[in-house]
């Protein structure tokens, strides 16, 4: 059985390409695309810290960021306290993805759910969670479990919020056809409502990471003696802006791959809609 083909412009001129193939070559494109303005900017970083223009104290030139990255790895001091960041927001994502995914459902599906949760949520929801690190010292001590309280407290409303509201913006369409073929309520729930609200949560898991990192940043501030965020909070002391930089650009990465990571879940997971198609 021939491969499908598709016509492509090559050189100006339409050639017929097998798909398998013009996928493949689009993946490196698309990547050289967003590789364009981080590459450009640290370029310019260079170039500012190389004539003078940024004086090393403040902002460290690229170089001497590599270099302080290199001293950290071979010492294995970055990997220890990389290990130690990764476990704590894995842990804590993993809580709020536990809570907020309960606590969607129990009010999504429910008028009397909604009634009994929603509303605390919201309330909570406004408070500035950094600001509760005193109260979370005074609960639960200065060890690990006020860090990974923090990152689940923060992560856990995004995932909240975007499964409630993509559980009740399920098309009614759909919910009247699936109870017209005499679905029942929990074949309707797996069926059709779930799987609606399935884009919504994705969404609400990429802002949970971000909100994850954030939170971590702030929690490996209390009185931690291990992590990224101790590693930077040690450098400050030290006035080694290479390592603090060396911190921010870890953090960064980890907030990028783990986006990505989800990225490729919402593609593998819904595959079936014409968006994602589009965005292939």
């Amino acid at each position: 059985m021939s491969e499908p083909v598709m016509n492509v412009a090559v050189g100006g001129a339409w050639r017929r390409v097998p798909l398998g193939v013009q996928g493949r070559l689009a993946i490196p494109r698309a990547a050289l695309r967003r590789a364009v303005t981080p590459i450009g900017l640290l370029v310019a970083w260079q170039a500012a810290s190389s004539v003078g223009l940024l004086p090393p104290r403040i902002m460290p030139a690229p170089l001497t960021v590599l270099a302080a990255a290199r001293d950290l790895l071979a010492s294995g001091a970055l990997i220890h306290h990389l290990a130690v960041s990764l476990l704590r927001v894995t842990v804590g994502l993993g809580i709020a993805i536990l809570t907020g995914t309960v606590l969607a459902l129990v009010a999504g599906l429910s008028r009397l759910g909604e009634d009994l949760v929603d509303p605390a949520l919201q309330m909570a929801r406004t408070l500035p969670f950094l600001a509760l690190v005193p109260l979370f010292i005074l609960w639960f001590g200065i060890g690990e479990t006020p860090k990974v309280a923090l990152v689940a407290l923060g992560a856990t409303f995004p995932i909240y919020l975007n499964l409630f509201a993509g559980i009740r913006g399920a098309d009614p369409k759909l919910v009247e056809v699936a109870s017209t073929l005499g679905l029942s309520r929990s074949g309707l729930i797996r069926h059709v409502i779930l799987p609606a609200a399935l884009p919504n949560f994705l969404t609400g898991l990429r802002y949970a990471i971000g909100i994850a990192w954030l939170s971590l940043v702030v929690g490996e501030q209390i009185n931690a003696d291990s992590g990224i965020g101790y590693l930077m909070m040690d450098a400050r002391d030290f006035l080694r802006t290479d390592i603090i930089m060396v911190g921010l650009a870890v953090y960064a990465l980890l907030g990028l791959v783990s986006d990505q990571a989800v990225r490729g879940l919402e593609r593998t997971a819904l595959a079936w809609r014409p968006a994602a198609r589009l965005g292939r």
